[in-house]
């Protein structure tokens, strides 16, 4: 008889439980349901990969948008042999359109190693592109580039 009376107070506890958490994901749901979500208009963009000279490169944007302050690259880049020691504001390089080159406005990750990661930021460019590419040059002693085709 108490372990029926045992399983019974639990099994309420759990559905009370259940139901006071659930509850406010619900509300909230439905209070963004009718505003679009900063995820629903921000533009998802190909992740590119270059696996050259024992060296991979993974390139994401994160921020390409006609609005934004700033244009960020996530990059990560991994070996086994090769030192990635290299100052990602001097060897990498945003091209428009016209053909112009933009360097970088800063890197945020770390300065060495043979795993690293972090994001490379640019100016806009203006007007703004419809197929910008971003080239790393000398890392492994290739060049590599990365280009994306941009909604406008």
């Amino acid at each position: 008889m108490k372990k029926t009376v045992t399983i019974i107070i639990l099994a309420v506890a759990f559905i009370a439980g259940f139901l006071i958490f659930y509850r406010p994901q619900q509300n909230q749901n439905n209070q963004t349901s009718n505003q679009p979500s900063r995820q629903e208009n921000t533009q998802k963009w190909e992740t590119k990969t270059d696996d050259q000279a024992s060296v991979n490169i993974v390139v994401t944007p994160t921020d390409l948008s006609q609005q934004s302050p700033e244009w960020k690259f996530d990059i990560g880049m991994n070996t086994h042999s090769v030192e990635l020691n290299q100052d990602m504001t001097q060897v990498a390089v945003l091209v428009g359109d016209d053909n112009k080159e933009y360097k970088p406005t800063k890197w945020e990750g770390p300065t060495g190693g043979h795993h690293r990661e972090g994001i490379l930021s640019f100016a806009p460019i203006a007007p703004y592109p419809q197929h910008p590419t971003l080239i790393i040059k000398g890392i492994g002693d290739v060049d590599r580039t990365f280009s994306w085709t941009l909604n406008q």
